[in-house]
């Protein structure tokens, strides 16, 4: 089994390091595109909507953007497609291998709701399919044709979300299902809306048959708000790694937040490539609205996880009978910083809010203590509680011949 978990990490870090290099695909062509069309130069003669001259790598490059279609329809066209696909796949896969298999650790918090793990799963994917079906249903509406309303509905929306997440999840888990909720959408939006229309377009000119201009329109709404929602979206996947974030009874409100600070940071980039003025106001503003976010994260919430009982699975590992020298040698070695008040030195918050100073949170940690501190020498960091290696063989052991 300790192979298993050795490889299960692996994987975990595998499924994690694709995912970011093809959110890297997603969000830097998007970012490209969006600066692209905004800063073209539309006084120009000819067919075409806007040029703009691009130096890059030692080349020059000549770009010209149609409305609809040049006159003859190139042999080959490039679809930017695959990235975004790409980008929710590793996702989901990301999801199931951290969250989904370890529930009982990361999703599950008995004190909010008490579910089983086959109901945190499927309440877990469920959301994101429902989140869906709403927003699209939203965006069909007449709401369609009032796009500000329409914004502020889907702001609402997350909100809701954000909350309703915190009422059955650990804030961890909360905080970054909000983050696929709204990136199921971004991708619903090219998969289901933006793809298709561009086809039909394409099928009509291909046809000789003139456009029906409501598809590019469609397209733009979507796209606007995949341009909103992207930075939002990395600030939610990055949160659990910072439980000031997620630790914290607000943290459904600094989630709301966070998506007003998506809208005035792309508002300025936006302005600045359309050349349409600098509008220096959203720089106070997303201060304000940061500072605001740090002073509801000094409210922090650890007392579900610090009164959580431990999962029965790893009930094993402290009826084990060498779980009384681990556990001493956890709480002399790590739970310096791993506390609910920690007392080293320029740590004022428990390290991802993991605290190791019961016998319940030390056993419900195991695997991540034997990863981190038993196969290698990750904790505690540079070693400065100076853990000896015979400690750290009896950590292997230990979870070895519980497991």
């Amino acid at each position: 089994m300790y192979e298993f978990a050795i490889m299960w990490d692996w994987l975990a870090l595998s499924v994690r390091w694709l995912h970011v290099v093809t959110a890297i695909a997603w969000i830097g062509s998007s970012f490209y595109f969006i600066a692209l069309d905004l800063g073209l130069n539309r006084d120009i003669d000819g067919p075409a909507d806007g040029e703009e001259w691009q130096v890059h790598g030692g080349g020059f490059y000549h770009i010209q953007k149609y409305l609809v279609a040049p006159s003859a329809m190139p042999e080959h066209l490039t679809w930017f497609k695959w990235e975004s696909y790409a980008t929710w796949l590793s996702g989901v896969a990301m999801l199931a291998v951290v969250y989904w298999t370890g529930s009982e650790l990361y999703l599950i918090d008995p004190a909010k709701a008490d579910l089983a793990t086959w109901q945190a799963i499927l309440l877990s994917a469920g959301s994101l399919a429902v989140g869906w079906v709403v927003y699209d249903f939203l965006c069909k509406s007449k709401l369609g044709e009032r796009p500000t309303t329409l914004m502020l509905l889907l702001f609402g929306l997350l909100v809701v979300m954000a909350w309703g997440y915190d009422q059955v999840f650990t804030g961890r888990a909360a905080l970054l299902h909000l983050g696929a909720f709204t990136a199921t959408i971004m991708t619903a939006n090219v998969f289901a809306i933006i793809m298709p229309n561009q086809r039909i377009v394409v099928a009509d000119l291909k046809a000789g048959r003139k456009p029906d201009p409501k598809y590019g329109k469609i397209a733009k709404l979507r796209s606007t708000h995949n341009n909103y929602l992207t930075l939002p979206v990395i600030f939610l996947m990055l949160s659990n790694h910072y439980p000031l974030a997620f630790g914290t009874k607000y943290n459904w409100i600094i989630a709301g937040l966070v998506f007003l600070t998506g809208v005035t940071i792309r508002h300025w980039f936006n302005s600045q490539h359309a050349r349409s003025g600098k509008p220096t106001w959203t720089w106070p503003v997303t201060v304000i609205l940061v500072l605001i976010m740090a002073w509801l994260s000094t409210e922090p919430d650890f007392v579900a996880e610090a009164n959580a009982a431990i999962p029965a699975r790893t009930q094993g590992f402290m009826q084990h009978e060498q779980f009384e020298a681990v556990a001493n040698t956890v709480r002399g070695r790590c739970s310096m910083c791993h506390a609910a008040e920690p007392f080293y030195d320029g740590i004022r918050w428990a390290p991802k809010g993991v605290m190791l100073e019961t016998d319940a949170q030390i056993a419900t940690r195991a695997r991540e203590i034997y990863l981190q501190s038993g196969v290698t020498h990750a904790m505690p960091p540079a070693n400065v509680s100076y853990m000896e290696q015979t400690e750290r063989d009896m950590i292997a052991q230990w979870f070895e011949d519980a497991r």
